[in-house]
């Protein structure tokens, strides 16, 4: 004789839900309200303290996370003549700057164009200046070096407002505390779009309008295609590419270096010259490929000024296992 499992009455079905909901809901509003009192202990440091005590605290415990080693798979595949030792300075380095980003964030608003101390200075400034007096529009791309974050509020300051896009936290209440230290480092003119479907479509309405837009291009993109990065295959995000070739924009090259404590030196460099052929498969891979050829330069030039963090490529064969450096 076959017994049937006990059904789930519908208003128990309905009570679980509301309350696990409830509990979430709950739990996102006191992780906001840690978050709101974080910032304000933050905001009560000078930048350059705020960006010491994030490098100390991450600096000290981020080497130690599982995550660190995809950061060493990926120096592994990227840069294999590197000792372990260099490996483990970059690594402790990436942790440095990624801290001192996050505790910069409070103080983005306050970081000004300036010859010393906090803030920062540009190079390249020629670039935009020639994009803003032909009235034209652009595409620029960077990657995950430096303070990124610094690179919207800078084009502002500098009378070029470009969009760009944001990974929207989980926790909707922590996400709209993070978004509100953006919004007020970019000011009015600025915008920002979720990643997604809705972003993308808000984003294609803006350069249609005559919008800049500015977008990483380093992360992996499953969907994406496949471009050579460092020698290896990695799948890259075309949408740069491919929105180049749809409003026969400029594409220009920016990258934010570090010069020390919330101290910033924005690199503008000339637009890519690409010859196109007219055929969007293979222009899109050209426009891609010459990306990932800029990005790497940068890297080479300053590993550790990279977010080694995320899976770029494929994992390493006998690395995955391996504990961090």
């Amino acid at each position: 004789m076959t017994v049937e499992p006990p059904r789930v009455k519908p208003t128990v079905r309905w009570y679980n839900t509301l309350r696990n909901h409830s509990l979430r809901s709950v739990a996102q509003s006191i992780q906001a309200l840690a978050l709101r009192g974080l910032i304000a202990g933050l905001q009560r440091l000078t930048p350059a303290q705020s960006s010491n005590l994030g490098a100390w605290v991450a600096r000290g415990l981020g080497p130690m996370l599982p995550v660190s080693r995809i950061a060493d798979d990926n120096l592994r595949q990227a840069l294999p003549d590197l000792g372990q030792a260099e490996r483990r300075r970059i690594i402790r380095a990436v942790w440095d700057n990624l801290g001192r980003n996050v505790t910069e964030l409070p103080h983005l608003a306050a970081l000004r164009r300036s010859t010393v101390g906090a803030g920062w200075e540009i190079e390249g400034e020629e670039h935009i200046a020639a994009i803003r007096a032909s009235g034209g529009q652009a595409l620029f791309f960077s990657g995950h070096l430096g303070n990124w974050e610094m690179i919207l509020p800078i084009a502002a300051s500098l009378g070029l407002p470009v969009a760009g896009f944001y990974r929207a936290a989980s926790n909707e209440a922590a996400d709209a505390v993070i978004q509100s230290l953006r919004e007020k480092a970019l000011g009015h003119g600025v915008t920002m779009f979720a990643k997604g479907q809705d972003g993308a479509r808000a984003a294609l309405l803006h350069l249609r309008r005559g919008g800049s837009l500015g977008l990483l291009v380093d992360q992996k993109m499953n969907d994406g295609i496949a471009v050579p990065f460092f020698g290896r295959t990695a799948m890259t995000a075309p949408a740069l590419a491919r929105f180049a070739l749809r409003f026969h924009t400029p594409i220009i090259p920016v990258r934010v270096i570090r010069l020390g404590s919330a101290r910033f030196r924005m690199v503008c460099e000339k637009p890519l010259a690409i010859a196109l052929t007219g055929d969007a498969t293979a222009d899109t891979y050209a426009i891609s490929l010459a990306m990932n050829a800029t990005l790497e330069r940068w890297i080479r030039d300053e590993p550790s000024a990279w977010l080694w963090l995320h899976r770029r490529w494929p994992k390493a064969a006998g690395h995955s296992s391996r504990p961090p450096p």
